[in-house]
């Protein structure tokens, strides 16, 4: 059927399937195989997680290319248009890690009302500070959601078992999924103002990149707490450290970041901002579903 270059880490068992349907597959190795634009040609196939960018240099590169898959939700480490030019088929499995990172907004979310993080490193350091770590409840609170797709729509499915009131915006037949899930279709103006959490559900994109900065946050409430488990690039770190710093919310919580791992590690380190490195959708089940998932885009891709 073809040759496929495997560039970033899947399960054994999806590349086992992937042999037992025929292919020739190929593990990249990032420390000795040199740049993938070298070792792109005779590859059919390629399959990338976030860790390999498949820009314009690489797809020009290739000679028989016919398939870029990401085994995963983003594709803003594929240069899709160079792949559109050349007639490379791109596709990507956003369904795959859906409830690890709605859940990982609620863990995040916990840990910024409850004051978990904190509460933990305290007693690590042999302090019993309970008066200190009072934290709030979600019940009855306001989410906003930016971003309502997959995911979005899980995180308010949840949020409703709370009793929280469901702010939506944005994302294909809003209408539709609002309605099924008793969120109320909001514009960005009032999600900003009205949020007592606001959760980030968007691609990269020119558009939404620096989407929450500096006139944002000066609409949220100072009570207000962000969530960012979507792309590092759609909020403004900069702006999120002087909005910390000047009180204008609450709080955050970051699973992603513009650089990853961060070069600048002084927004982590803020005693307002909870900190995961890029783990929403690490889960064993999640992982395993990407894997099912490529491998079925990549057979019926190549066919």
């Amino acid at each position: 059927m073809g040759r496929v270059l495997v560039a970033d880490p899947i399960e054994d068992s999806a590349v086992a399937k992937l042999e037992a349907a025929g292919l020739e597959v190929v593990t990249r190795n990032h420390d000795t195989d040199g740049p993938i634009e070298e070792q792109i040609k005779g590859f059919d196939c390629v399959v990338v997680r976030s860790a390999t960018k498949i820009t314009k240099e690489v797809i020009e590169a290739s000679d028989v290319l016919k398939l870029v898959v990401r085994a995963g939700v983003g594709l803003d480490n594929v240069d899709k248009a160079a792949a559109d030019a050349k007639g490379i088929v791109v596709q990507n499995t956003p369904e795959a890690p859906t409830v690890s990172v709605a859940e990982m907004v609620f863990s995040l979310m916990f840990s910024l009302a409850r004051k978990v993080t904190q509460a933990d490193s305290s007693m690590k350091n042999e302090r019993w500070e309970k008066k200190k770590l009072t934290g709030t409840e979600l019940w009855q609170k306001t989410i906003g959601i930016v971003g309502f797709g997959r995911i979005g729509q899980e995180v308010a499915r949840r949020a409703k078992s709370f009793d929280m009131e469901v702010l939506s915006y944005g994302g294909r037949n809003i209408d539709t999924a609002s309605k099924e899930v008793g969120a109320r279709k909001s514009d960005l103006q009032t999600i900003f103002e009205q949020s007592d959490y606001i959760s980030i559900h968007v691609p990269l994109t020119p558009e939404t990149k620096g989407m929450i900065g500096e006139k944002e946050f000066k609409k949220m409430k100072k009570t207000a707490f962000l969530i960012n488990t979507a792309r590092g690039g759609v909020v403004d770190e900069k702006a999120l450290l002087n909005a910390l710093n000047d009180g204008e919310i609450a709080g955050a919580a970051l699973d992603v970041f513009e650089k990853e791992p961060p070069v600048d590690w002084q927004l982590v380190k803020h005693p307002k901002l909870v900190a995961t490195p890029h783990l929403a959708s690490s889960t064993e089940e999640a992982q395993f579903r990407v894997g099912d998932l490529t491998v079925q885009k990549v057979i019926d891709g190549l066919k």
